[in-house]
């Protein structure tokens, strides 16, 4: 059963069979840029990445990332999801899109699903995102989202400020 879809993605929860797409994703030079490195360097890595934080996060709460799969294909193309992250008061909405599926109007029919879950099914009552200052596509996202950009923070252990989109 999908957790939600819209009209072109089927939206489920990341499971270990997913570990050769995360070692994709977490190893594209724009994750690496935007997100950080996560160290994900083979198929291991990926298959303890996701049950350490992926599988863990469903298990503590109704928030996670999630994979994005084409209805038609089932093709998984990115992640997407709610997370509840240190150093930020609220749920931080965030996404990731494989470079040749960018440019499709993939993420923001995701994160646009999952932000309308975060307040209707999960009832939260407010969705925030960081973003990296250069981060110019997903700025736009977030601007066609509903955000608005509220101020620069800098995370628990991280070197650089981020803008806050609430």
């Amino acid at each position: 059963m999908n957790l939600i879809q819209t009209d072109r993605l089927l939206i489920n929860k990341i499971t270990i069979d997913d570990a050769a797409f995360v070692l994709e994703l977490m190893n594209d030079k724009d994750w690496i840029k935007n997100v950080g490195d996560k160290g994900v360097r083979t198929i291991e890595d990926a298959q303890a990445y996701i049950q350490q934080r992926f599988i863990k996060t469903y298990q503590e709460s109704n928030c996670g990332f999630y994979s994005l799969n084409i209805k038609n294909t089932h093709e998984i193309i990115g992640i997407a999801g709610l997370v509840d992250r240190e150093g930020i008061d609220h749920i931080d909405i965030g996404y990731g899109i494989l470079p040749e599926f960018r440019g499709k109007g993939y993420a923001f029919e995701a994160t646009k699903a999952i932000y309308d879950y975060g307040y209707q099914e999960l009832n939260l009552e407010k969705i925030v995102a960081i973003v990296n200052p250069d981060n110019l596509h997903s700025i736009k996202l977030l601007s066609k989202l509903g955000l608005e950009f509220e101020k620069m923070i800098r995370l628990p252990d991280e070197e650089i400020d981020i803008l806050l989109y609430s």
